[in-house]
């Protein structure tokens, strides 16, 4: 198991379905720190996250050049280009992400991590 960076991608990449959070967009919990504001108290599904393979491959400098590498990996774009420094900082909504078939989103949209079936 690789040691969790801190890096935040993990917070503002996917979505968070019990927190009501959408691909993409920064989880309101997740503090300046890049650390969980609700660590004690948090979902289950960030209980259960651990870092891994996909922490070292989408290592950046800044946390916009992460969310936009993990996306990619994914298969997961914008339906306008979005390219690092947008993907984190902008307000971008839900529907403008689309995958590709193969991906790791199942039918519902809900992206699927580490062998995780979404809810």
């Amino acid at each position: 198991m690789n040691q969790c960076t801190k890096c935040g991608a993990c917070c503002v990449a996917p979505d968070i379905s019990s927190l009501g959070k959408p691909l993409g967009i920064r989880c309101t919990h997740l503090t300046d720190d890049n650390l969980c504001g609700i660590y004690e108290r948090r979902p289950r599904i960030c209980r259960d996250y651990a870092a891994d393979w996909l922490c070292e491959r989408i290592a950046a400098p800044s946390l916009d050049e992460r969310v936009w590498k993990y996306l990619q990996v994914f298969g997961l774009e914008s339906a306008s280009p979005v390219q690092p420094g947008e993907a984190a900082s902008t307000n971008l909504s839900r529907d403008k992400f689309t995958a590709r078939a193969g991906t790791g989103a199942d039918p519902g949209g809900r992206l699927v991590h580490l062998g995780v079936p979404a809810r």
